[in-house]
Formats: C-alpha cells, sequence, structure tokens
C-alpha cells in the first residue's frame, strides 16, 4: 500500500475547497508536495500560471460565484490544474489530459 499525506492549506482561505481529489494520473506523476504546495495557493486566490483573462474570472467568481482554475508546474515542469467547482463542494487535482 502506497501511503501519501496531503497537507491543507491554512485559514483564512479566500474560498471553501470542499471535497479533495486528484485524479490517479496526477498521482502517479506528481509530487505530493507540489500537490500540496498549489493547493494552499490556489485557496489563497495565487492562480498560478494562469493568463490573466483567466485570472480576472477567478477573481470575478470571488464576488459572484463561477469555477476557480489554477495552472501549476511541478518541480518536474509538469503542468497540471487545480478546479474548484462552483458551489465549492469539489476541488480537483488534474492534469490536463485528464479533463
Amino acid at each position: 500500500m502506497t501511503e501519501f499525506k496531503l497537507v491543507l492549506p491554512q485559514e483564512p482561505r479566500k474560498f471553501p475547497l470542499g471535497k479533495i481529489s486528484l485524479t490517479a494520473n496526477a498521482l502517479l506523476n506528481l509530487q505530493m508536495q507540489d500537490m500540496s504546495d498549489c493547493l494552499t495557493r490556489h485557496a489563497h486566490g495565487d492562480w498560478g500560471d494562469e493568463p490573466e483573462k483567466v485570472r480576472q474570472g477567478n477573481e470575478f467568481a470571488l464576488s459572484y460565484g463561477g469555477l476557480f482554475l489554477s495552472v501549476y508546474h511541478d518541480r518536474n515542469g509538469v503542468k497540471f490544474w487545480i478546479m474548484t467547482d462552483t458551489h465549492r463542494k469539489t476541488t480537483t487535482m488534474l492534469l490536463p489530459e485528464d479533463y
């Protein structure tokens, strides 16, 4: 059995994360520490490597509702996404090809 620990971001967060999940592909290809660090960034409104238009959409979603999408790269340069749904019930970490 493989054991791993995902460290959840501390308060204050900009929004609730809900249930946190990750795809099998993300689990196999990303370092847990990188996912934990980026989850904290996501929860505090650091949207990663998003273009300005998407950043503005995330900021709009903070006030009026909507999906949050952040783009990050792990220590090996692997691109991954963190998405929080509109209702803040689920946050998912995935690789772009998982979408």
